[in-house]
């Protein structure tokens, strides 16, 4: 029994030795892939923890703060246009609109349906819509509608929830407080186009207008001023939770015109319905007082869009009423032009005032025969009795000495053909003055005819309502006044409102005096071809000079029937009526230029037209004035 037991006991003491090495080995393998698999584990987490916190910590931080953050930038106010005296003719209105973030939502088309149910949009809002959400970033916001109601805007306060992306915004839109009357001068504004947009991102934002025309399109960058932007704590929908940080931007520079408003009322309500335009200037610097092209438009149409029936309508009339006749329309001066003729003349020492020439009603030259505007001709006359009666032929002849290179150098001096730098509008034409050179580069000859009817203003020349009003005040103050409109940017005084500023001309002043006595006959003296421009101003006299500019060619034939009346002619055939006139005559302050299309004579109804406008000129006096004068000025103040 005992040896059982120890041999039992021996087999009990052997069996773990006999499977020590087999269980031993699986449990270290096991364990060693166990324990390396989790510091693989481990290892990658901590490199990816590395990586999210050391070296990329900062970028996912302002990831999350981008989650809680919204930072939306917003176009600043337009710089407002003012009259001389502060009056505004282009301001802005508060607007509030619904825009939309694309980039808050990831369903825009819902987001645009829900909308539509609480807000109707018109087919040409979602057109619109369609091809911004095409063409702009996701993070630029896109006005849905604009001009929202109180009941609009509480609609989508309470369904703001369910229209992620969606914001109430304030802005502005521009307004024309004078509507038509300086719609010419200050211009209006519009939408950026897609061109404008490439080269500038921030013309994208809702509210961003672009100046189209007048002063709004040269002052543009003046007015636009600096974008704002306004940081908002949003939550996981993207509701405005607080407002944060806000940069107001830069509104606009503010830009006072020359133009007196009031004034340009008063020329609007002289010329009525006619087809016309009238330039006022201060001749002795070169401000624009008033510049009126009738018939005008309403600029504030193209802030939202001009339908098509209202384009065609425009583009239709005949009275071209989208184009500022004062500074781009281009007529034949006709005898308006014929003091710069004298002048060339007596430059050139063709002419002097005491030199006499006989008018027998027409003149024959080269076979051809020029006729006088008196069929009986004017007898032998001098300088001043040319002006004065406006006789054709002394004209003719005095063109017919001094020769057309001349007389385009001198009418060039006067700013007739010329560029006009200092005028701050765009389409400004530079008319013509026609020279031999000129007329052989378009492969014709220039012939003494050329010449002769170019001493009267017809032919070739062609000149614009702005250029004649600087032309007369030239004349009048013996300077070389540039016409300007902008008084001031922001605060600044423009220079050329110093009334010293501008040089003299280069020509002798007792030439300017045979001119200007020339003109005061035309007015003043029995027999003067513009008695109905006679001021009815005690003590004040104006000197002035009639144009009547033929469209189409009136025959020899027709000329000596004895039964031609240019009145009886259609409209469009009748000439275009014109007067320049600079008052008083012995302080010259203001000079006017009047232009009527197809008004037929210039005598008869540019002259009463130019007087009337002058009275109101004088009578207001605005060079003189801090604030807008009256309809009365005092008599002191018009001497």
């Amino acid at each position: 029994m005992k040896l059982r037991k120890k041999k039992s006991g021996n087999r009990l003491m052997s069996r773990p030795e006999e499977g020590k090495n087999p269980s031993r080995g699986v449990f270290t393998r096991r364990a060693l892939l166990l324990m390396a698999a989790q510091g693989a584990v481990l290892g990658a987490l901590g490199e990816r923890l590395y990586g999210l916190q050391v070296l990329n910590g900062s970028h996912y931080a302002k990831l999350a703060e981008n989650n809680r953050l919204s930072k939306r930038f917003f176009a600043p106010p337009r710089g407002r246009i003012t009259d001389r005296f502060g009056i505004s003719v282009a301001a802005n209105r508060i607007n509030w609109r619904a825009l939309l973030l694309a980039e808050e939502t990831s369903d825009i088309n819902g987001t645009l349906e829900r909308f539509a149910q609480l807000v109707p949009l018109e087919p040409r809002d979602s057109v619109r819509i369609e091809h911004e959400l095409r063409h702009k970033r996701r993070f630029i916001p896109i006005m849905l509608r604009d001009f929202l109601s109180w009941d609009d805007m509480a609609r989508l306060e309470l369904n703001m929830p369910s229209l992620p992306g969606v914001l109430i915004d304030v802005g502005t839109t521009r307004v024309y407080p004078f509507g038509p009357l300086m719609a010419h001068v200050v211009g209006y504004v519009a939408p950026p186009a897609e061109k404008d947009v490439v080269h500038n991102a921030e013309l994208a934002l809702p509210g961003m207008r672009v100046g189209r025309s007048g002063i709004e399109q040269t002052q543009d960058l003046n007015l636009r001023g600096q974008v704002g932007s306004v940081e908002m704590e949003v939550n996981a929908v993207g509701r405005v939770m607080a407002e944060l940080d806000r940069d107001p931007g830069l509104a606009g520079d503010e830009i006072a015109l020359t133009i007196d408003s009031g004034l340009q009322q008063q020329v609007l309500g002289r010329i009525g319905d006619q087809s016309a335009s009238a330039v006022v200037m201060d001749c002795r610097n070169g401000e624009v007082l008033a510049m009126v092209s009738n018939p005008s438009f309403d600029p504030s149409l193209f802030d939202s869009g001009v339908s098509q029936a209202q384009w065609i309508e425009w583009t239709n009339n005949s009275q071209t009423p989208l184009i500022n006749k004062a500074v781009s329309g281009l007529y034949p001066p006709g005898s308006t032009f014929k003091p710069a003729v004298a002048m060339a003349a007596l430059r050139a020492g063709t002419l002097s005032p005491s030199d006499r020439i006989t008018c027998p009603g027409y003149i024959d030259v080269g076979g051809t025969r020029f006729h006088c505007w008196s069929r009986y001709g004017h007898g032998t006359i001098n300088l001043r009795q040319g002006l004065k009666y406006s006789c054709d032929v002394f004209f003719y002849e005095v063109a017919r000495r001094t020769g057309m290179d001349p007389i385009a150098a001198t009418s060039e001096l006067f700013g007739l053909g010329a560029r006009l730098p200092e005028i701050e509008l765009p389409h400004v034409r530079q008319g013509l003055i026609p020279t031999p050179t000129w007329r052989r580069a378009h492969g014709h000859h220039w012939n003494g005819g050329d010449t002769i009817v170019s001493g009267i203003g017809q032919g070739f020349v062609q000149v614009t309502p702005l250029q004649l009003a600087t032309y007369a005040s030239r004349i009048a103050t013996g300077r070389n006044v540039q016409p300007h409109l902008i008084r001031s940017v922001a605060g600044r005084m423009a220079d050329l409102t110093d009334l010293g500023r501008a040089p003299g001309m280069d020509m002798p002043e007792h030439f300017f005096a045979d001119i200007r006595a020339g003109m005061y006959a035309v007015v003043n003296e029995e027999g003067g071809t513009a008695p109905k421009a006679r001021l009815d101003i005690p003590g004040v006299q104006m000197a002035g000079k009639t144009g009547s500019a033929q469209v189409r060619r009136v025959s020899r034939a027709m000329r000596e029937s004895g039964h031609f009346n240019s009145a009886n002619l259609p409209w469009e055939y009748r000439p275009h009526a014109l007067f320049i006139c600079f008052a008083p005559y012995d302080a010259p302050r203001y000079a006017t230029a009047v232009v009527i299309e197809h008004g037929n004579a210039g005598a008869d109804v540019a002259a009463p037209l130019a007087r009337d406008i002058m009275t109101d000129t004088l009578r207001r006096d605005p060079v003189n004035h801090r604030e807008p004068p009256g309809q009365e000025v005092a008599q002191a103040e018009v001497d």
